[in-house]
């Protein structure tokens, strides 16, 4: 069984937590954090199902003060792990490499951190060979993961050369302030950061893409025009064969209230997800058309989630779990319940 430790107990650390919690070959053996957060009061008040251990810099009788028990140093979990997940805040991570490194253990770590921080910048589908064995691991960021999700599929079945994507961007998480309170839409310079990803992941696509911010929390919207491998067309019946076929891709129809953003967040409620998550990104039927011999289509990303399966597969290559790509990320979506909806 994998031992397997959480730093940051944030938005993405309790849903990775959770996530190697529902890995059957996985052990949960704790999480670290600095301060007695909402996040952890919550996990209190669930009768503490993790055990919580506290980084350098905390203070111990704050958690005292409200009755949260400690099991240990940030020192004591690394000693018992196989590997970290690190969502600690960006640049931090970058400090507990150093940590990892001196009680040899593997990391993995979130889109915050540099690419510099690991060995192998990591998707779960489109390089997983190259992550097998590696010592340190940096994910994708949510758009970059949900992205990549679906020019590998395309790619994968047909052959890709490259692709223009657009990404209309979520301002902030829901329950954020930081960014305060906005009713505006923001440019930011082409190339945005998730076509040079892509290419650094994929090597064999040319990317470029063009990103805007908008005043909304839940999920972002990315589209895509692909040019299928050779000037090969990539008819609509094709597109939506693939993005059918695939376990981690939702396909919808607005016909059936799938309206927008708010649609798969309120729908993830419905099905009873914990917090309103969903690991699959969505896909609208309705989106896909053809132009020419390139093929358009539109996805939503749920930004808190989107990355947590692939993360699961990154514990399968660094640990040498399953061989290859498609092993990992099916033994992945079995456990995450993944493409049982179709």
């Amino acid at each position: 069984m994998v031992k397997v430790g959480v730093a940051g107990y944030g938005v993405i650390g309790q849903r990775l937590a959770d996530g190697v919690v529902l890995q059957k070959d996985m052990e949960l053996v704790g999480i670290a954090d600095l301060a007695p957060t909402l996040s952890i009061r919550a996990l209190k008040e669930r009768g503490m199902p993790y055990d919580l251990y506290l980084v350098e810099g905390a203070n111990k009788a704050a958690f005292d003060a409200v009755g949260i028990p400690v099991k240990g140093s940030f020192a004591d979990l690394i000693s018992k792990v196989d590997i970290m997940l690190d969502s600690s805040p960006g640049g931090v991570g970058a400090k507990n490499k150093e940590l990892y490194a001196k009680a040899g253990i593997k990391a993995i770590f979130q889109g915050g951190e540099k690419n510099s921080v690991a060995d192998v910048f990591f998707h779960g589908y489109a390089n997983y060979e190259k992550g097998l064995g590696a010592s340190y691991l940096k994910l994708t960021s949510c758009n970059t993961t949900g992205l990549i999700r679906s020019v590998d599929c395309l790619d994968r079945h047909y052959g890709v050369d490259r692709v223009a994507i657009t990404i209309i961007r979520r301002v902030a998480d829901p329950g954020d302030y930081h960014r305060g309170l906005t009713n505006a839409l923001q440019m930011e310079k082409a190339p945005s950061h998730q076509a040079l990803d892509l290419m650094t992941i994929m090597p064999q696509v040319e990317a470029t893409g063009i990103l805007v911010h908008t005043p909304v929390t839940h999920g972002h919207i990315i589209t895509v025009v692909a040019q299928g491998k050779g000037g090969k067309k990539i008819s609509r019946d094709m597109a939506l064969s693939a993005f059918k076929s695939h376990d981690r891709i939702r396909v919808v129809r607005m016909e059936d209230g799938f309206l927008g953003n708010a649609s798969f967040f309120r729908y993830a409620r419905d099905l009873g997800n914990p917090r309103g998550d969903m690991y699959e990104i969505g896909l609208w039927e309705d989106s896909i058309v053809e132009s020419g011999d390139q093929i358009m289509y539109a996805i939503n990303i749920p930004q808190e989630s989107v990355t947590i399966p692939e993360t699961m597969d990154g514990i399968r290559a660094a640990l040498r779990m399953q061989p290859d790509s498609a092993a990992a990320t099916g033994e992945t979506n079995k456990y995450l319940g993944l493409g049982r909806w179709k």
